[in-house]
């Protein structure tokens, strides 16, 4: 009979300790975000009266992914690339999508034609057919690159943002992805507005390729205009390169956290 009780307040004691440390903590979930410096190599980008577009968003995209492993611990970074170096686009996205990432950010810089040297301030890009006018420039721009292949009528399965089947292809494929883009897009311009003090131009639709083909929400940054002899010399300060990384940095957290919510 004693060795029953005993064994009794042997189980008591183990329950109660049990319940005093609450139940099994979840795991965290880890989250996979791809950044995507645009061009490189043998394709400068764009540029202005000094800087190359493709050495300038390098220098930003290093930094957000410095941020966001040295900061958080529930976000797990890849790169397109590190170095200076070409990938075209159907490679970017393939890799995106085999690495099952949970979402795609693609910097970049901007430009006018001759005679707008005036025109500055950030934009951020969600895929969409909404071509007129200077989204449809851009769309034309940044999708150019498509050219450099020499096969590239065979690895883009004769891609043309100006086709109607295209744009019904659009907008199926991206519709599962686009409040969350339009979530990020909004995020990172007010970001770049209110924290990092820079005009921001707001979000925008365009038909751009690297985003299409991306199985996941995506968003295209345009982190300024160097045709603008102002803003080309913001751009070239690390100062300035560090507030905009630090606002993708903020916006890319925020994002997941707002993502965690829904989810639980």
């Amino acid at each position: 009979m004693k060795n029953y009780l005993i064994l009794i307040v042997v189980m008591f004691l183990l329950a109660f300790n049990a319940n005093a440390q609450g139940p099994e903590a979840k795991p965290k979930r880890k989250y996979k975000v791809v950044l995507d410096a645009g061009h490189g190599g043998k394709d400068h980008g764009t540029r202005g009266s000094v800087l190359r577009e493709k050495d300038v968003v390098l220098k930003v995209t290093l930094k957000v992914g410095e941020y966001l492993e040295t900061l958080t611990d529930n976000i797990e970074v890849i790169y397109i690339r590190k170095t200076d170096e070409y990938s075209h686009p159907a490679e970017r996205a393939k890799l995106a999508n085999e690495k099952e990432a949970d979402l795609y950010v693609s910097i970049h810089a901007n430009a006018m034609p001759p005679g707008n040297s005036h025109i500055f301030g950030t934009e951020t890009y969600v895929m969409g057919t909404k071509n007129e006018g200077r989204n449809f420039e851009v769309a034309k721009r940044e999708n150019s690159v498509i050219l450099l292949e020499e096969n590239y009528e065979e690895i883009y399965q004769g891609f043309d943002p100006n086709s109607p089947e295209v744009n019904i292809m659009f907008e199926i494929m991206q519709e599962a992805y686009q409040e969350n883009s339009i979530f990020l897009a909004q995020t990172v311009e007010e970001q770049f507005d209110k924290r990092a003090g820079r005009k921001s131009r707001g979000v925008k639709q365009s038909s751009l390729w690297v985003l299409w083909n991306t199985a996941m929400p995506s968003v295209l940054i345009e982190l300024g205009y160097l045709t603008n002899p102002d803003e080309e010399k913001d751009l070239g300060s690390k100062k300035v390169q560090d507030y905009l990384a630090s606002a993708i940095f903020r916006s890319v957290r925020d994002y997941f956290k707002y993502v965690e919510s829904t989810e639980n």
